[in-house]
């Protein structure tokens, strides 16, 4: 594997003015992530604070039983139970990890948590925090295949009804089986392929509920490295969670209220917000006959969204002391959640995670936190030796395709190659047969009988039929010029998939299929700064 850094400009604008760390973005957060000494800046406010260390790794320890472990894992475990700071990411449990990006999120957090490791002389672990909590099925219970020149969506067969979290929804062994073949399948066997099989097989069988899954196949992956993982809707964590839920039930207007602040002076600086949020939210969900129902607050009680059912404050909290694993927390809250129980020195986010942590720094204040560094993930795009070889045959410029992907080349392409005389003599004959045909609908209009309808009709066939020619000479020229056009769909379908970078698409088991296990060991020993370029990985 090559490495080489390109300066493609972040997906919104926010973003991009946090990664250059300019006004008035830099106003919404708590740190400078350019600033030299940030990290030690952090330690600081970080040494100034207690966290349930004991009980958090005893917590991470218990979830992780089951999971594929090593000497590396123990030893993350060790430091964070003493004195270690911690980098943190989340994301939702995508089927077979989901997208690429949260490959990307964990190798950032492994690789910074190793850096800031040695440049502060302090342990430092490396925590993936997973969503479990989430209900949006439909946007984790699929990945995307390339199939001849076009990317299809495969999704998951068995059907989720109501608003389930994610850490609820078990799976049928033999039909996520019968999945993962068909992909596999479709991916096309090499030496790499019956391995991988049986490893995912393996998986399938030891877990039962898709974010167990997920779990053991990051760990798979991810081992080596050291790597934590809790799911957030773990019953042991929302035993330490409890005491913090009676913060947000109590101060949920005032929480409310902050982002609400916050969000009109990001709207009066021209951004758009992220977070869609009512006056009335309590930025808490609970969890009623199995179904997640999202809180809204009036004066002294509670109404949950689903049946419409008010609860009093006070019942809450007696439901919060015998049930706290009913509980669960929204984007807002979630944030504060991690904030309080991690000792965290670092959160890596996407573009979209900066944008909407910036409308947290007003509800963070209020319960007496700061946000902490957040850091871009890195932007990784994988571009194999065969793709960057259609690139050259076909003049493409790498920096172009990643920001605009092949259309306007395709269509300069496709100009070049058509026969313009064909096209001016066809819409010659067009515009003649039009002329022609007004004078003869003239005269068959005298004569009645709906002649003139007839002749409309038979003007109707014949520009059918020269369209149809049309057509059919457009065909014949492409079928003439196939290979090159199969050329522009690999590389639009590996660099731009459906318009979009390809982290957003592309799945690891693609790579992990052609290149075997080796594949995320040599891309997380890349040398990767967090220098806000975009890395392009040549395989």
């Amino acid at each position: 594997m090559d490495l080489e850094n390109l300066n493609i400009p972040a997906i919104n604008q926010f973003a991009s003015l946090y990664i250059e760390q300019k006004e008035p973005v830099t106003s919404f957060f708590h740190y400078n992530i350019n600033q030299s000494d940030v990290y030690s800046q952090r330690m600081e406010d970080l040494a100034a604070r207690e966290f349930p260390r004991a009980e958090l790794t005893d917590c991470i320890a218990g979830y992780m039983k089951g999971l594929p472990g090593s000497r590396e894992v123990n030893e993350s475990l060790a430091k964070l139970k003493n004195d270690a700071v911690a980098v943190v990411a989340g994301q939702q449990a995508g089927l077979l990890t989901g997208p690429l990006y949260t490959i990307h999120k964990i190798i950032s957090i492994i690789k910074l948590a190793k850096q800031q490791e040695k440049e502060l002389n302090h342990p430092v672990v490396p925590v993936f925090w997973i969503a479990g909590e989430d209900h949006d099925y439909q946007e984790v219970n699929h990945i995307y295949l390339e199939k001849g020149n076009i990317i299809e969506k495969k999704g998951y067969p068995e059907r989720v009804s109501g608003k389930k979290m994610t850490s609820d929804i078990s799976y049928d062994r033999n039909v996520m089986k019968n999945w993962v073949t068909e992909i596999l399948k479709t991916l096309g066997e090499t030496p790499h392929t019956k391995k991988l099989a049986g490893e995912l097989t393996e998986m399938i069988e030891d877990q039962n509920d898709i974010v167990r899954f997920f779990a053991h196949f990051v760990m798979h992956l991810f081992k080596d490295f050291g790597l934590l993982v809790i799911d957030s809707a773990y019953p042991q964590l929302r035993s330490l969670e409890k005491h913090h839920f009676h913060h947000l039930i109590e101060g949920s207007q005032q929480i409310t209220n902050a982002v609400l602040e916050q969000q009109g002076e990001i709207k009066r600086n021209g951004f758009n917000t992220q977070l869609d949020i009512s006056p009335d939210a309590a930025n808490i969900f609970i969890n009623l006959n199995n179904e997640r129902a999202l809180l809204e607050r009036e004066d002294y009680s509670f109404t949950e969204k689903n049946t419409g059912s008010v609860i009093s404050a006070a019942e809450l909290l007696s439901m919060l002391e015998k049930t706290p694993e009913n509980f669960s927390n929204n984007v807002v809250t979630r944030p504060m959640m991690q904030e309080w129980l991690f000792p965290t020195l670092a959160f890596i986010g996407g573009p979209g995670e900066i944008a909407y942590w910036g409308e947290l720094k007003k509800a963070f204040e209020y319960v007496g936190l700061k946000i902490p560094p957040v850091i871009p993930r890195l932007s990784i795009t994988l571009l194999e030796r065969e793709v960057e070889k259609k690139m050259d045959l076909l003049g493409l410029s790498l920096s172009q395709v990643l920001m605009n992907g092949v259309t306007e080349v395709r269509e300069r392409y496709w100009e070049s190659i058509k026969l313009p005389s064909l096209e001016i003599e066809i819409s010659e004959l067009e515009q003649m047969m039009q002329k022609k045909y007004e004078d003869i609908r003239d005269k068959t209009a005298r004569i009645g009988h709906g002649l003139d309808q007839i002749a409309d009709k038979n003007l109707s066939i014949h520009l059918q039929q020269l369209d149809f020619l049309r057509k059919r000479t457009d065909k014949a020229l492409r079928d003439k010029h196939d290979k090159t056009f199969s050329d522009f769909a690999k590389v639009d379908n590996c660099l731009r998939p459906s318009g979009g970078p390809q982290e957003r698409t592309w799945n690891v088991l693609y790579f992990l299929n052609k290149y075997g296990e080796d594949f995320i060991r040599n891309l997380t020993s890349l040398p990767m700064d967090f220098d806000g370029s975009h890395k392009v990985v040549y395989v």
